[in-house]
């Protein structure tokens, strides 16, 4: 599936990144633009980043259960990032209004 129209870039390719970056080190914090300058591309729209984070926490919670590792402490940490992406993340985009320019 397709996830970047922008790069072309395919679901495929944004969890083998985010499984390259977790091999080199499990506890790193990962973002779309790590995942991208990885794989050596740009974000342009960025249209495609919530998709990328949705990614990055389904594929992270993966990583870490086939590790053992204490999957409490994991879980419940990435749904407290879910939670704040959903409380602030909707009332950023809902504010901005057509023709909305960065002062």
């Amino acid at each position: 599936m397709l996830i970047c129209q922008c790069n072309l870039i395919t679901q495929k390719e944004v969890e083998e990144a985010i499984v390259a970056l977790l091999d080199a080190d499990p506890w790193t914090l990962i973002v779309p633009a790590k995942v991208y300058h990885f794989m050596q591309k740009r974000g342009r729209c960025c249209g495609c980043f919530p998709n990328v984070v949705e990614t990055i926490i389904r594929v992270t919670e993966s990583y870490h259960s086939r590790l053992n590792a204490s999957g409490v402490d994991v879980v419940s940490h990435l749904d407290r990032v879910r939670a704040l992406r959903a409380e602030y993340g909707r009332r950023h985009h809902e504010g901005r209004k057509a023709g909305h320019r960065a002062a």
